[in-house]
């Protein structure tokens, strides 16, 4: 019998045939939810924590009949926090046919992501991007948010720093993409409540902030924000500061709170007085019970961050939009059912906190609440909210 051999071309128009032979739009036996998340670029710290929690969270859906019936499967593809890498990690996902896609990514990428949603008519729904761009007009159609936006961290670090008399800010900031689009947003709020005195940018991966901070310290701040994506850099800085300014009032993003893993290896006493933007409260029962099942799969030990609060809630306000659409597969229909989202119990912030959405606001918080500042203590571990300042509950308005 005579063999024949398939020539390299025709080879390829095979493979390539095969690759395209995917699904593109949404099947009816199952709900396919995609999830974009970094888990090797420099928003993998906090990324993971998320992502983590989503796969745990449609595990339990489908072992209580999954959304409105139907089993849910979770497609994940990985953009490393990378803008660039984000439309075509988008289009992969949407080709594996996801109703809705979660955005456990920076927020430069969540960003990226918003025009791909609305080209493709895709929800997309960050679970953990600040930056009120990712969510807010123009082009957002399809575009969500969970936590409270940067216009709010903005408002609550100018009440802090009044509370404290507080008048020159210095700014020690890592240079990942995320970052660069919070301090984009951050920067010119800050601008109108205090004096920016000195802004200090290294990378991700600096061994060394020494010569950085000496620099920012010559602009004699009297409040220094580090902002980071957490991990290595947010310990070298707070280690950093301490060191060389002991007493200097230190402030942080959300990043340091929700990775406790890092905090023991911070050096002894170098957490002491830092205040972070939090987003979990002590009389929030619902946080309470996440942290309990938490435990159950990701060890008695674990200590809940926001991330796995709002990681939960993203999963939690899609099934409730599936649920009101009557169907997964119209994606049009879904995203109209998404901005009839109303008063969903938030797993994070203080007790009060509900989560909506309308189709003038995609950002999900129904008041500043979701956020509370939070001071460590001696020991390298926060004691609580932090007594000199807190935001108020006022509901965003009455539309909602």
């Amino acid at each position: 019998m005579r063999r024949t051999r398939m020539l390299p071309w025709v080879l390829a128009a095979a493979l390539l045939l095969a690759g395209c032979a995917q699904v593109r739009e949404p099947v009816d036996d199952y709900i396919v939810l995609g999830m974009d998340e970094d888990s090797t670029g420099p928003g993998a710290s906090y990324s993971t924590i998320a992502g983590d929690t989503v796969r745990a969270t449609v595990e339990r859906l489908n072992a209580e009949g999954g959304i409105a019936g139907k089993q849910v499967r979770l497609v994940v593809e990985n953009d490393e926090s990378s803008p660039t890498n984000t439309p075509s990690i988008i289009r992969k996902l949407v080709d594996q046919g996801a109703s809705a896609i979660i955005l456990a990514t920076g927020s430069g990428s969540a960003l990226q992501a918003k025009q791909i949603s609305q080209s493709t008519e895709v929800v997309t729904i960050a679970p953990a991007a600040l930056t009120d761009a990712v969510a807010g007009p123009p082009g957002n159609e399809f575009a969500y948010m969970v936590p409270n936006p940067l216009a709010q961290y903005a408002d609550v670090y100018c009440g802090a720093f009044a509370a404290q008399g507080k008048k020159r800010l210095g700014v020690l900031a890592d240079s990942s993409p995320a970052i660069a689009g919070i301090l984009a947003t951050l920067d010119p709020a800050l601008d109108k409540c205090i004096e920016v005195v000195g802004t200090q940018k290294a990378a991700v991966d600096t061994a060394d902030l020494t010569a950085g901070v000496t620099r920012l310290l010559d602009s004699d701040p009297d409040v220094v924000l580090v902002a980071s994506v957490g991990g290595h850099f947010e310990l070298l800085a707070q280690n950093t500061l301490h060191r060389l300014a002991p007493g200097l009032q230190r402030f942080s993003l959300a990043s340091i709170g929700n990775q406790p893993k890092s905090w023991k290896l911070a050096t002894p006493g170098s957490l002491d007085g830092l205040v972070y933007m939090g987003s979990l409260s002590n009389d929030n029962p619902r946080t309470a019970d996440l942290q309990k099942w938490l435990r159950t799969v990701k060890g008695p030990d674990y200590s809940v961050t926001a991330y796995d609060a709002q990681a939960y809630d993203s999963v939690m306000l899609l099934a409730r939009a599936i649920e009101l659409a009557g169907t997964h597969t119209d994606r049009q229909r879904l995203n109209q059912a998404m901005q009839q989202v109303r008063g969903l119990p938030a797993s994070f912030g203080r007790a009060p906190l509900t989560l909506s959405f309308a189709p003038d606001d995609h950002i999900a918080p129904d008041s500043a609440c979701g956020l509370v500042l939070t001071e460590f203590g001696p020991g390298n571990v926060p004691t609580g909210p932090w007594p000199e300042y807190q935001p108020d509950c006022t509901p965003k308005g009455a539309a909602r």
